[in-house]
């Protein structure tokens, strides 16, 4: 993509926000508000969390897989709250994200319609500033106690989108952690990479400077902030907590340059919109010296594939 000198420097945003936890339709409308924030504020595209429609099944981590009385409750209105692609929730926030003016990656749970309609994939959802769905990524492989939850993705939606302003890519939590998923991401030639996340681990933000610097990209990284007290209290796993406990997350989300530099964030214990200036020029720059899927490739040493296939 040849972008024209006066679109090298824009503006992106991280909404780092607590859902309305499983409740998609006001979830949604929180969403869109966030949405218009964004756009007002100048934003070309704005990064949501990971399975920020309708909130994070956290109860994986605390609740044992014996419990399937309780699990079974938790999941089936977990479905219910989760989004079908397309529905009347990818049109409002399709008309949000138009009215706006703004790109959205948007992080939620999706049904798989295309078969049994009742199992969930871990969805990044890309919407063009006109109110256009580009893409999806489903996430490849849900980490641990997430397979209790989520289905697995395949190569069939791991794209990198053309953008007026940039080159888009994205990669859910620690999907970011799988070299050959990042390489996707390096040989679509990637220029801003959506990161939505759950981990707010000094060790993720590590990371995320290490990506953004052997990716030569600019990394978007948004997480919810989400307090005890917005999981209403007739959720029986919240007693699973430690006593006292305010935040179950505290964010940390951030926007790195690809000099590994944080430009915005890390954002703790807050809900809000961070926003920074991307300059395209810093990717280029940052290929002179090393361009993994460039003159670092060494493709008659490796060779690099993706299975396209649906599965």
């Amino acid at each position: 993509m040849d972008v024209s000198q006066s679109q090298k420097t824009f503006k992106v945003a991280a909404a780092q926000a607590a859902p309305v936890f499983l409740n998609r339709k006001a979830t949604v409308e929180k969403a869109c508000d966030l949405i218009a924030q964004a756009g007002r504020e100048g934003a070309k595209l704005v990064v949501f969390p990971e399975a920020f429609i309708s909130g994070y099944p956290d109860w994986v981590w605390v609740v044992p897989n014996s419990h399937g009385a309780v699990l079974n409750e938790l999941y089936t209105e977990l479905v219910h709250n989760a989004v079908s692609i397309p529905d009347e929730t990818t049109q409002k926030l399709c008309q949000a994200a138009k009215s706006a003016k703004v790109h959205v990656a948007m992080g939620m749970h999706e049904r798989n319609v295309e078969a049994s309609n009742s199992s969930l994939y871990n969805t990044l959802l890309f919407i063009d500033a006109h109110g256009n769905i580009m893409g999806k990524r489903r996430k490849l492989m849900p980490t641990g106690g997430e397979r209790l939850i989520w289905a697995q993705g395949d190569g069939s939606t791991l794209d990198v989108f053309e953008t007026p302003f940039a080159r888009l890519g994205g990669l859910i939590c620690w999907e970011n952690y799988m070299p050959l998923a990042r390489q996707a991401m390096y040989a679509g030639g990637t220029q801003i990479l959506a990161a939505p996340t759950w981990d707010k681990s000094d060790n993720w933000l590590l990371s995320l400077r290490h990506i953004a610097r052997e990716g030569g990209m600019f990394v978007v990284s948004c997480c919810m902030a989400i307090r005890m007290e917005d999981i209403p209290d007739r959720y029986e796993f919240k007693k699973a907590y430690p006593e006292g406990r305010e935040w179950i997350n505290s964010g940390n989300s951030c926007i790195v340059n690809p000099k590994g530099e944080f430009i915005a964030g890390p954002l703790e214990m807050k809900e809000d919109i961070i926003y920074a200036d991307i300059d395209l020029d810093l990717v280029t720059a940052s290929k002179r010296m090393f361009d993994a899927a460039g003159h670092y490739a060494r493709p008659d040493v490796f060779k690099f594939e993706v299975n396209r296939e649906p599965n």
